[in-house]
């Protein structure tokens, strides 16, 4: 079977699909991974087959100005939804393209779902979301991008109905062109949601019921399943200065951000500061894969791409964005973090690290400072229970078997 994979948006957003379709790949299938340009590598590596979608999301966040504006609430998410319009007004035509290359199963993220649905119904394929956040309302916990503070039961089901409405907008003129040029008939992308979900349309949700469990609320076949894990790097090697680095001394403490901020020389300087008040070694991690590894003093060095299944098992603790790969990947390596939401869906991921008592200060990015951070990671790295609580979290992950399960689904959906 052909299965299209569809997700867009940073590697984080990337990478857990390329072990989901390594499990599919060895399963029989033939996958392709739809995603930005510049992770061709990414998927082409793991012997898994490309193709492009319209995009720059670098671009994107430019024009979005610094970082630490964003965070969560109802301003932060109209916000997010003005520059998603940006970014989705081409998507469309990049899902149909990759479509068109031939498909018979459509597997769709949380952020190509709402345009998903008209491709698969052009091409008459069945399809399923592969989502790697929580979306649908819930009285259970707060809508993902609207924070991690609980509203109450009523309160948080509203808020979700309230969020996906809002949502939606940012694909709402997409979509309409999209079925246009597909020769569909015109229907409102919320007629076409609502639809989907009222026969039952699959999603395998890509975390762990240890994390966010199923919420009794769901309709069936809202599944959980737990994670995706990234497929293994197999030309990866650490550099000599790398290994000489985290043998000179104890386990470091780990700072990145993603792609979330990138060259922003204020965060790098403020978290370089912390660790030295804090009084420990740390690699700051950088988002340009060409970065090569730079020793800023004795104690703390530079790095660019490492895949997080090698580098977080040597670290004392984490400190990074919550974004959701991020988060899954320091839970299975069992080390305390410190998160530093920015935007989106990271608020809501930070307060699952408090939630499962491996995190001592959720720091958003807005009120950052070198005290409150450095006091963090003092926590992180001193404090005994956060150690044991993150490595029971870990042995209960490894038991889990995320992909297994979707590669269940489309056995079923292939019969």
């Amino acid at each position: 079977m052909r299965v299209l994979i569809v997700t867009a948006g940073s590697r984080g957003d990337v990478a857990p699909y390329t072990g989901l379709g390594a499990r599919l790949h060895a399963a029989g299938h033939r996958v392709t991974i739809a995603a930005l340009p510049s992770f061709a590598g990414l998927v082409t590596g793991c012997g898994l087959d490309f193709a492009p979608l319209p995009g720059d999301l670098r671009a994107l966040r430019a024009a979005g100005g610094r970082p630490d504006r964003f965070g969560a609430g109802p301003r932060s998410l109209a916000e997010f939804v003005r520059l998603g319009t940006r970014f989705v007004d081409e998507l469309g035509d990049g899902i149909r393209a990759a479509a068109d290359h031939g498909v018979d199963l459509l597997l769709c993220s949380t952020t190509t779902a709402p345009l998903g649905y008209s491709v698969a119904e052009r091409h008459g394929v069945p399809s399923m979301g592969v989502f790697l956040q929580p979306i649908h309302p819930t009285r259970e916990f707060p809508p993902m991008l609207l924070g991690g503070r609980s509203l109450g039961r009523w309160g948080n089901r509203a808020a979700g109905r309230l969020g996906q409405l809002i949502a939606r907008r940012a694909y709402a003129s997409a979509s309409r062109r999209l079925r246009s040029r597909l020769g569909l008939a015109p229907t409102r992308l919320h007629t076409l949601v609502e639809a989907a979900m009222v026969r039952g349309w699959p999603i395998q949700h890509g975390f762990s019921p240890s994390v966010v469990p199923r919420p009794t609320d769901w309709r069936p076949g809202l599944e959980v399943v737990g994670y995706w894990w990234p497929a293994e790097s197999p030309d990866w090697r650490p550099s000599p200065t790398l290994i000489d680095f985290l043998d000179a001394g104890p386990p470091p403490v780990y700072v990145g951000f993603g792609s979330m901020v990138g060259g922003d020389d204020r965060f790098r300087g403020l978290v370089t500061a912390a660790l030295r008040r804090a009084g420990v070694r740390g690699v700051i991690q950088v988002d340009d894969g060409a970065e090569p590894v730079r020793t800023v003093s004795a104690d703390v060095i530079t790095i660019g791409e490492a895949p997080h299944d090698w580098l977080f098992p040597r670290m004392a603790a984490l400190v990074h964005h919550a974004g959701c790969g991020t988060t899954a990947a320091g839970l299975r390596a069992g080390v305390p973090a410190v998160p530093i939401p920015i935007m989106a869906d990271q608020p809501f991921w930070a307060a699952r690290l408090a939630a499962l008592g491996v995190s001592p200060d959720t720091v958003p990015a807005g009120r950052l400072d070198v005290d409150r951070l450095a006091a963090a990671i003092r926590a992180a790295v001193t404090e005994p229970a956060l150690t044991e609580r993150a490595r029971a979290v870990a042995g209960r992950l490894a038991a889990e078997d995320g992909a297994g399960a979707v590669v269940r689904a489309v056995d079923r959906l292939a019969g």
